[in-house]
C-alpha cells in the first residue's frame, strides 16, 4: 500500500504480479527492506520504464514498495521447511540432460576432427595443403577464436540473463548488439592486418587474402555457435557443420573445384544460414513468450560494464589455448620463410589430444548443475546460524566433484590415447600413412592429453565461479597462467626445440587448476555471502 491505500494494478496484471513477485524473491526469501528488493530488481535488468509499462508503477522504488507490502507477511511468518526432494526419475533427467548438453556443445569440434581423420579435410582445414596455405589458414583460424572469444562469453552471459526471465526480445536485441560489435571489430582487425602487411611485408598477398577470408567467415560461425548454445539448438549447429562439410565434398570431390575455393563457398553458405536460423529461432521463442513487450536495453555502457569480466575471460581463455602453437610455429628452424610457419607434426598431436576434453565437458555440466541445485536447496535447508555446517557440507560436495572430474578426465585421456594408437595402425594398414611416425607428434600427443586433462579441472572451477558471479577470480587465475604459458613456451622453444611449446600449455594449466581450486574453496567457505552477492 502507499499513503494508507492499497496499490492498484492495470487490468489483468495482478496475476502476473504475483508470479513476478515469486520470481524476484526466489533467490532471496527474506529481504531486509524495499531497498534490497530495488537492488534485486536492478540486478535483474529492471528500470523505471519497465516498471511503468508492466505494472503501472511510477518508478522502480514504487514497484519495490509494492513487492515489499505484498510479501511482508509471508516473509515474516514463513515457517522453516526442508526442500522437497526430487524423484528418482527427476534426478536421472537432471543428470542426463546437462551431460548431453555438454557433449553436444563439443560435437562441432569432434565432427571437424573426425572429418579430418576420415576425409582428410573439414570445413576449414585440409591435410594436403601447401605449407604456405596451411600457415595462412591456421593464422586466420587462431585469430578468429581469439577475437570472438570475449564476444561469445558476453553473448552467453547476457543472453541467458534475459532468456531465463522470458524476455526473448531483449535477448535478441542484446545478442545482435554484440554480433554487430563483433563484426565491426573483425573488420577493423582485418584492415589492421592488411595495412600492417603493406608496411612490414610479413606475408605474400595471396597468403594475406587467405588469412582475412578465413578469419572473417569463421568469426561469423563462432558467434552463431554461441547463440545456438544459449537457445539450446546445438544439434542444429552440428547439423550445419556436417552440411558444410558435405558441400565441400560435393564441390571438391565431384565438381573438382580447388579445396580452398570449395571451403570458402561452404563457409559463406554456413555463416549466412546460421545467422538466418538464429533470427528464426528468436522469432519462434518470442511468439511463445508472454513477455513480448517492446522494451529498451540498458545503456550500452551499462551492458558492457556488466559483461566486461566475462568478455575479458573469453579473450584470455582462447589466447591461452592457442599461444603454445604460436610459440612452436615461430621458433627458428633451418627453413623459416615467414615469421610464423605452420608445423603439422605439432598440430596433429594437439588435434588428437583435444578430443580428451569432450567427455569431461559433459561430466562438468552434470556436476556443476547438480551443485547449483544443491546450493538453492540448502538456502531453504539451513538456518543462518548453521552456516558452518553448510560450508562443511559443500566442501564435501566439491571434493566429490573434484574426484569425479579427475576420474572422468583420466579415463577420457586413456581412451583418446588408445584411440590415437589404434587409428594410426588402421591408417598405416589402409592408407599406408603413419600419422604418428614423427617423434614430435607422439611427444605433443602425450603431453597435450595431460594438459587438457588438467584443463578440464580448471573449466569446472571456472563454471562454478561464474555461477556465483565471480568472473574476476577466474581472471586472477588465467592471466598469470597465460603469462606462464607464453614465457615458458617461448624460452623452451628458443633454447631447445619447438615441440617443447606444449610444456608452456602444461605449466599454465597446472597453475590455473591450483589457483581456481583455491578460489572455489574460498567461495565455498563463505558460500552464504557469495550466494547473497549472486542473488
Amino acid at each position: 500500500m502507499k499513503d494508507g491505500t492499497f496499490f492498484s494494478f492495470p487490468h489483468g496484471k495482478q496475476e502476473n504480479f504475483d508470479e513476478f513477485m515469486k520470481e524476484v524473491l526466489k533467490g532471496r526469501t527474506q529481504p531486509e527492506d524495499l531497498y534490497e528488493i530495488a537492488a534485486i530488481l536492478e540486478s535483474m535488468g529492471w528500470n523505471d520504464e519497465r516498471a511503468l509499462k508492466e505494472f503501472g508503477a511510477e518508478d522502480l522504488f514504487e514497484l519495490s514498495a509494492r513487492i515489499w507490502e505484498a510479501a511482508e507477511g509471508s516473509i515474516v511468518h514463513t515457517s522453516f521447511a526442508s526442500a522437497e526432494k526430487p524423484s528418482r526419475k527427476q534426478v536421472m533427467i537432471q543428470l542426463i540432460r546437462p551431460f548431453l548438453r555438454g557433449l553436444i556443445f563439443a560435437f562441432p569440434m569432434a565432427v571437424s576432427v573426425i572429418s579430418m581423420l576420415t576425409l582428410q579435410y573439414s570445413l576449414w582445414a585440409y591435410e594436403h595443403l601447401s605449407l604456405e596455405q596451411a600457415t595462412a589458414i591456421a593464422i586466420g583460424t587462431i585469430l578468429s577464436f581469439i577475437t570472438v572469444g570475449g564476444f561469445t562469453q558476453a553473448i552467453a552471459r547476457r543472453g541467458f540473463f534475459y532468456m531465463i526471465q522470458g524476455y526473448y526480445n531483449l535477448a535478441k536485441k542484446n545478442t545482435f548488439l554484440f554480433i554487430r560489435i563483433g563484426f565491426l571489430i573483425c573488420i577493423l582487425i582485418s584492415l589492421l592486418i592488411f595495412f600492417s602487411n603493406v608496411i612490414f611485408n610479413f606475408f605474400p598477398y595471396k597468403m594475406l587474402l587467405y588469412i582475412i577470408v578465413y578469419f572473417f567467415f569463421l568469426n561469423a560461425i563462432w558467434l552463431s555457435v554461441t547463440v545456438m548454445y544459449i537457445l539450446e539448438k546445438e544439434i542444429a549447429f552440428t547439423g550445419l557443420i556436417i552440411f558444410g562439410i558435405f558441400i565441400v565434398f560435393i564441390l571438391f570431390e565431384l565438381v573438382r573445384l580447388d579445396i580452398i575455393v570449395s571451403q570458402v563457398i561452404s563457409l559463406c553458405i554456413v555463416s549466412v544460414m546460421s545467422m538466418l536460423l538464429i533470427l528464426y529461432y528468436f522469432k519462434k521463442e518470442e511468439r511463445k513468450s508472454e513477455k513480448a513487450i517492446s522494451l529498451k536495453l540498458p545503456r550500452v555502457s551499462i551492458t558492457i560494464y556488466s559483461v566486461a569480466g566475462y568478455f575479458f575471460y573469453g579473450f584470455l581463455y582462447f589466447t591461452f589455448l592457442f599461444v603454445d602453437r604460436l610459440n612452436a610455429w615461430s621458433a627458428n628452424e633451418e627453413y623459416m620463410p615467414y615469421v610464423i610457419w605452420f608445423r603439422g607434426t605439432y598440430e596433429l598431436g594437439l588435434d588428437f589430444a583435444l578430443l580428451a576434453l569432450i567427455i569431461p565437458m559433459g561430466v562438468s555440466e552434470v556436476i556443476v548443475s547438480k551443485l547449483m541445485r544443491d546450493l538453492e536447496a540448502c538456502q531453504k535447508g539451513y538456518l543462518a546460524i548453521e552456516s558452518e555446517n553448510m560450508y562443511r557440507h559443500f566442501l564435501r560436495k566439491y571434493q566429490n566433484m573434484f574426484a569425479v572430474i579427475i576420474i572422468a578426465a583420466v579415463l577420457s585421456a586413456i581412451c583418446i590415447y588408445k584411440f590415437a594408437l589404434y587409428y594410426n595402425e588402421w591408417s598405416v594398414y589402409i592408407r599406408e600413412q603413419d600419422l604418428l611416425a614423427s617423434d614430435v607428434t607422439q611427444f605433443v600427443l602425450f603431453w597435450g592429453i595431460l594438459s587438457y586433462m588438467i584443463l578440464s579441472i580448471c573449466l569446472m572451477n571456472a563454471v562454478i565461479l561464474f555461477a556465483l558471479s565471480q568472473p574476476n577470480m577466474v581472471i586472477y587465475a588465467i592471466l598469470p597462467a597465460l603469462l606462464i604459458n607464453i614465457l615458458a613456451g617461448f624460452l623452451l622453444t628458443r633454447w631447445f626445440h619447438y615441440q617443447y611449446a606444449v610444456f608452456g600449455l602444461l605449466l599454465g594449466t597446472i597453475y590455473m587448476s591450483v589457483v581456481t581450486t583455491y578460489y572455489v574453496r574460498k567461495v565455498i567457505k563463505n558460500v552464504d555471502y557469495y550466494l547473497y552477492a549472486a542473488s
